[in-house]
């Protein structure tokens, strides 16, 4: 890996991330601690602190989200396989600030949903190519896909923002709808966006799914299968328990009580957080 290359792409990458190196294992065990205090930290500290606090980190997020796909369009970073923004992690780059500005039900239950399971792959089988400075793109990796894990885990285990069987029927017709966009760029430019013609080059779930296109079919079914089992205990727990819906749509239930910050969410978020119903 050549730390000191220019700040200009060259032919090839300028090396990998190995899975399960030094980095990768580290990056792990921060990830695991840092769920863990967030969570505590969501459920003990007062309300209005944990909105402030989410709110801005959120328009930090979406602030580096631009930031990054601005970079990738810039000619000293141009690679037609990579810059365009239609892997999963790239529309989970802005999905994730989004949920945590608005508490908007879909992109909670949308970032739920992809940030544990399609961000997971990335997270737990990395495939990391450095083509212009490493420190920046390292950083910009992890930053992206662990925020796609800490965000929906604060979210849901912390603040009590739960899926509903709604919230998973449009989370999944969200995710065939980018499939197909992303199944549309590759094949125009001959990419491989979201791993949908092909397994990524270094290990990952995929190689036991089968070859392609049938690992596609396989990987549908069993994205359906695990993101029932994300959804079940909730709707079961949430029915006795009576919790309300959260917004018109019905896609998420607020398990915890409002406390003392509904009224702050109520007056700076939109309309989907401020109702709640029954039914």
């Amino acid at each position: 890996m050549r730390l000191h290359d220019p700040l200009l792409r060259a032919d090839g990458p300028l090396g990998q991330m190995p899975a399960y190196g030094g980095a990768h294992l580290t990056m792990l065990a921060l990830l695991v601690l840092a769920a863990l205090g967030l969570v505590l930290w969501a459920r003990r500290t007062p309300a209005a602190r944990v909105e402030r606090v989410l709110r801005g980190a959120g328009w930090v997020l979406l602030a580096n989200a631009v930031f990054w796909t601005a970079w990738g369009v810039m000619p000293w970073a141009w690679n037609i396989d990579e810059s365009l923004p239609l892997h999963y992690s790239d529309a989970l780059r802005f999905l994730v600030p989004l949920a945590l500005i608005t508490r908007a039900p879909w992109a909670v239950v949308v970032s739920w949903y992809w940030g544990l399971t399609l961000n997971m792959q990335s997270v737990l089988t990395p495939d990391v190519n450095y083509f212009v400075w490493v420190p920046l793109e390292f950083l910009e990796y992890w930053l992206a896909h662990g925020a796609g894990v800490l965000a929906p885990t604060v979210l849901v285990w912390g603040l009590g923002i739960r899926p509903t069987w709604r919230g998973y029927v449009a989370a999944y017709a969200v995710t065939v709808g980018w499939a197909a966009l992303a199944m549309t760029g590759n094949a125009l430019t001959g990419a491989n966006y979201g791993y949908l013609n092909r397994a990524p080059s270094g290990p990952s779930l995929l190689d036991v799914l089968g070859p392609w296109p049938w690992y596609l079919l396989v990987e549908a079914v069993l994205i359906a299968a695990v993101w029932a089992l994300m959804t079940l205990p909730w709707t079961l727990r949430d029915r006795r328990a009576g919790t309300p819906l959260l917004g018109r749509a019905g896609l998420a239930r607020r398990a915890v009580p409002a406390q003392a910050s509904s009224s702050t969410s109520d007056s700076r978020s939109g309309p989907w957080e401020a109702e709640t119903t029954r039914r």
